[in-house]
């Protein structure tokens, strides 16, 4: 029988050494008790020690929250996930050679769950060939001190895919709203349904303890068998949230039932986006959309194209989806990403990935952090700090086109602009465009072995990835091509004979008519 205990009691549950799965996406879904319970005992107790963790996406609030809590030398000996970015606790101990770490696809942590279930010996995908998780590249290590294989090159049927090894898994700690009292949980305040289900059925079926946090046990049979998303069959323990910001639906946000499907909102009178760099990046990319396509919009400058879209009154002609599950309504961005406004349905994360694997994708808005003369982006690693791929690997290998979307600077850059043309005020002192991506996360080789449409857009210039290498083929009205552009490029890109100006609708400050 499930039993109803408190988070103390589950935090007791843990052993040395054990493989402990957490589920929830950045800032959602978070078992945010049960993390801070097991902190708790291994400060008092210093036990349990040495714990394997694996996670789709870091939970955590970019400080103290989430997997911060289990940021202890000592507490763990190693990670495998697929982003770190808002676990920065866990990332320094990354940095400092603490801990082993390996960063895999988020799509590809949430197959091998799904794996481990149904007893599968290891994940096998494409998804990653080229970049750092290739073992012929970085193997998907972290750090200096991380040194085991766990990717393999394989051919299977002719072509060439990655394996990758499923351990075996512990203990679960895993967020729902609901418990019945046999142990039935539901998800109907969630804003994701992340991967929970298949990290239950994992470790249920290697034989480790399920903990399941809820918001509130109810009475057996009073919650709609619909609204069931993992059974009791799955589950041994259940821990109500006793603090209501435990159980936030995003970290320190009040519960939005927007974001859950249980209302819709009126979004038509969101205030449009001031005309900035961030702008004019997401009008030109807008103007990439093609009525009826199905897109994913990353976290960042990206949002941008999802706002200029409903300025534009285009929102409802394309389909926004966003990676832990999500399908249409307006994609949410800073600490709610992963979240939507009015979304029109929410499928688990492991569903969600498998369209993406497949090209279920049309059109993908993704940073761009750096970017090389190959074409390659790096969003991964950034001198020691490691941020982790996410769902990028996945979502820019496998979409029909991939839309890269920064300035062509950083840290500082200042525009403005005047009469229908770009002026740069103060250029950012970082330079994105430089000989050799410090991480490959996206590959430039692979997307041409694949014949896959790539572009770079930026504030004032606009690249196209051709096999002959990457193009320019459009600069910003009032921009001098040599001192606001190649002078600020590492390499020379190859620059079309009928180079272009950007369309002029972008740099007046009403709206473009995209609509018509």
């Amino acid at each position: 029988m499930v039993k109803i205990i408190s988070s103390t009691e589950a935090a007791s549950l843990l052993k040395d050494n054990d493989v402990l799965a957490t589920s929830g996406f950045a800032s959602l879904g978070v078992p945010e008790a049960l993390m801070k319970s097991l902190e708790k005992r291994f400060l008092e107790e210093r036990s349990p020690q040495n714990l394997t963790l694996m996670f789709a996406a870091a939970s955590g609030d970019g400080d103290s929250k989430g997997l911060s809590h289990l940021a202890h030398e000592g507490l763990v000996q190693k990670v495998i996930g697929g982003h770190f970015n808002l676990a920065p606790k866990l990332g320094e101990l990354i940095r400092n050679n603490k801990i082993c770490a390996y960063n895999l696809p988020q799509g590809i942590m949430c197959n091998i769950f799904r794996d481990i279930a149904s007893k599968k010996v290891a994940t096998i995908s494409k998804v990653g060939l080229n970049t750092f998780v290739d073992p012929r590249v970085e193997g998907g290590k972290v750090n200096a001190i991380t040194k085991e294989d766990i990717v393999e090159v394989v051919d299977i049927l002719g072509k060439e895919n990655l394996l990758y090894k499923c351990p075996s898994v512990d203990v679960a700690f895993i967020r729902g709203t609901y418990a019945d009292e046999k142990g039935n949980i539901s998800m109907e305040h969630e804003a994701t349904l992340s991967e929970a289900t298949c990290i239950a059925q994992a470790v249920r079926n290697c034989g480790g303890i399920v903990i399941v946090q809820v918001e509130k046990v109810v009475k057996a049979g009073t919650l709609d068998s619909r609204s069931i998303k993992i059974p009791r069959i799955y589950v041994d323990y259940i821990v109500e949230a006793k603090d209501k910001e435990d159980q936030a639906q995003v970290l320190g946000y009040d519960y939005d039932p927007s974001l859950s499907g249980d209302i819709r909102i009126t979004v038509d009178d969101f205030a449009p986006l001031k005309l900035d760099a961030r702008k004019i990046i997401g009008r030109r990319a807008a103007m990439e959309l093609v009525e009826g396509s199905i897109v994913n919009i990353g976290i960042g400058v990206p949002e941008a194209v999802s706002n200029v879209a409903n300025e534009e009154g285009i929102g409802d002609f394309i389909t926004l989806t966003v990676e832990p599950g999500p399908i249409g309504g307006i994609p949410q961005g800073g600490k709610k990403f992963g979240s939507s406004i009015n979304p029109e349905c929410i499928f688990d994360q492991p569903t969600q990935f498998d369209f993406y694997d497949g090209g279920g994708l049309d059109i993908a808005f993704l940073g761009l952090a750096q970017a090389d003369k190959r074409g390659n982006i790096n969003v991964s690693k950034f001198g020691t700090r490691v941020a982790g791929c996410g769902g990028f690997i996945n979502i820019t290998q496998n979409s029909k086109k991939v839309v890269f979307c920064g300035t062509l600077t950083a840290k500082g850059l200042e525009v403005k602009v005047e009469n229908g043309e770009l002026r740069i005020i103060k250029e950012g002192v970082s330079k994105k465009f430089i000989e050799s991506v410090e991480q490959i996360t996206f590959s430039g080789e692979y997307a041409m072995k694949v014949k896959q449409s790539v572009m770079y857009i930026t504030e004032r210039a606009v690249f196209e990835l051709k096999d002959d290498g990457l193009h320019l083929i459009e600069i910003a009205p009032g921009i001098n091509i040599e001192k606001d552009v190649l002078d600020l490029m590492d390499f020379n890109p190859i620059i079309d004979k009928d180079l272009k100006l950007m369309d002029k609708r972008i740099f007046i400050d009403e709206t473009m008519g995209l609509k018509d």
